[in-house]
């Protein structure tokens, strides 16, 4: 299957070799092999795409909307007609399991269809002055070249949130996919490419030094636009640079959610809402639910069925067909849910089910649920990013919206109550981007996506996303 996949750049419609020839490996996180070798992308190379993107911008802005918008419709036909080679592809190089991979590729086509139809939806406006002095026309214009910064955990679908957009609106863009997994970017690539994709209107660039080939450009006052999904503390740095240059910034970033089961849940659909909040993508997505917060009076009931549902995911490679949970996807991410989870329990809190690294290759967590987490516990302030649920109880609704509130992060927050009023009243008193009221999959391409306070800038999605990719020009006439 991967003698399918493109492995070289893909520079402005051409497929190119590194400019000094150099390539990385990308592993296989259920094994630790080397599954191929990647083209390592230069400063070089970005430097002629974002030749290659100035040179298309005027011609790709001009094109008709409808046009743009077809095209991005024939891509998300291609995806959809070629969705078990992402699902392969994405199990392999990330470890998802395949029933979250073909999830992915579901999720990641929509945002193609979903753009495709808000390319002829850009709209201005047109009045007269209030004092009667003259007219406004309200215009809007695509930035113009764009650079995105896309993540491991999500190949396809923080590739397209992104790509979509900006191709909606006019913008051409250049791609650096996470070197971790690189080649879901590259299918998508040629699957641009085969649909007609004009030259110069998109680049990928796979490399394993991103400062030294992502610093020029942002230097470079052509560019125009950063889009960056990822950490905080390198979202921060980016956006530092970014604002020497005064670019457009679109950050999505860290999360640490809150999930919330008050006393009138229903505890059964609260679970299961846990379930998909947690354990979506094996734990490493950034609206992961890390802090689950219930109320006391039904915490150990809770617990017990939470630990009995989640003993049932079973562990191995993300490509086999009975695999529930696969592999982290890399030995440090295996590190990092280990210390977390040491450091709570030799902080009081109790191992319900796993906490224990599996012998044999490859860098698997076990599903884990903790109990009675001290606030002491570094779990509840940092992300965990793994199959982990770590469980704190409450006893009044100000003790849960304290401790909703009680971290730097503020992407997505969850709660399950069977009270309008306090559905409301919590949801309007989390500080957050998103919140799920009695559900825990809240990710929908025609809503906006972001965060708040250290989740980061700007939204992803619905309406709101195109936006992101535009400029408003004020036009005063007599």
């Amino acid at each position: 299957m991967l003698r399918t996949v493109p492995t070289d750049l893909f520079l402005g419609g051409d497929w190119a070799a590194a400019e000094n020839g150099a390539t990385f490996p990308v592993h296989d996180p259920a094994t630790g092999k080397v599954l191929t070798e990647v083209a390592d992308a230069s400063p070089a190379d970005a430097a002629r795409a974002l030749d290659a993107a100035v040179a298309a911008g005027p011609e790709w802005a001009a094109t008709a909307p409808r046009e743009r918008g077809e095209l991005l419709r024939a891509a998300f036909e291609a995806v959809t007609a070629r969705a078990e080679e992402f699902t392969l592809l994405m199990s392999l190089e990330m470890g998802k399991a395949l029933p979250e991979s073909r999830a992915e590729a579901r999720y990641g086509a929509e945002f193609l269809r979903w753009f495709s139809e808000e390319a002829v939806r850009i709209a201005g406006r047109y009045t007269h002055s209030p004092a009667g002095t003259g007219r406004i026309l309200v215009t809007k214009q695509p930035v113009g070249p764009c650079l995105a910064i896309t993540p491991w955990n999500f190949p396809l679908a923080m590739g397209t949130r992104k790509i979509a957009p900006a191709l909606a609106a006019g913008c051409t863009m250049l791609v650096k996919p996470a070197s971790a997994t690189p080649l879901t970017m590259l299918l998508l690539a040629r699957v641009f490419e085969e649909v007609g994709l004009p030259t110069g209107v998109l680049s990928v660039l796979p490399t394993s030094h991103a400062g030294a080939v992502t610093g020029p450009l942002l230097d470079d006052p052509r560019l125009r636009k950063l889009t960056f999904t990822g950490s905080t503390s390198v979202g921060r740095a980016l956006a530092e640079k970014a604002g020497h240059a005064m670019l457009r910034t679109s950050m999505e970033l860290g999360g640490n959610a809150p999930f919330l089961v008050f006393d009138d849940a229903d505890l059964d659909a609260a679970v299961d809402g846990a379930l998909a909040a947690k354990l979506r993508n094996g734990g490493e997505a950034c609206t992961a639910a890390n802090r689950i917060h219930v109320a006391n009076s039904v915490r150990e009931e809770f617990v017990a069925k939470l630990t009995e549902k989640m003993a049932a995911y079973r562990l191995g490679p993300g490509t086999d067909p009975d695999t529930t949970l696969g592999p982290l996807i890399d030995a440090d991410q295996k590190d990092t849910v280990t210390t977390l989870v040491d450091d709570a329990v030799a902080n009081g809190a109790r191992v319900r089910l796993g906490g224990k690294v599996p012998d044999g290759p490859g860098w698997f967590y076990p599903a884990t649920v903790l109990d009675d987490v001290p606030t002491s516990a570094r779990i509840l302030r940092e992300e965990v990013f793994g199959p982990v649920a770590a469980v704190a109880g409450f006893d009044t609704e100000d003790e849960a919206i304290a401790a909703a509130n009680a971290t730097e992060y503020g992407l997505a927050a969850y709660m399950y109550t069977r009270s309008l009023d306090r559905a409301l009243r919590v949801s309007e008193a989390i500080e957050s981007g998103m919140v799920g009221v009695n559900r825990g999959v809240i990710s929908d391409v025609a809503a906006p996506f972001g965060g708040v306070k250290a989740s980061g800038i700007g939204r992803e999605g619905g309406h709101e996303g195109i936006e992101e990719y535009l400029e408003t020009k004020y036009i005063a006439f007599e």
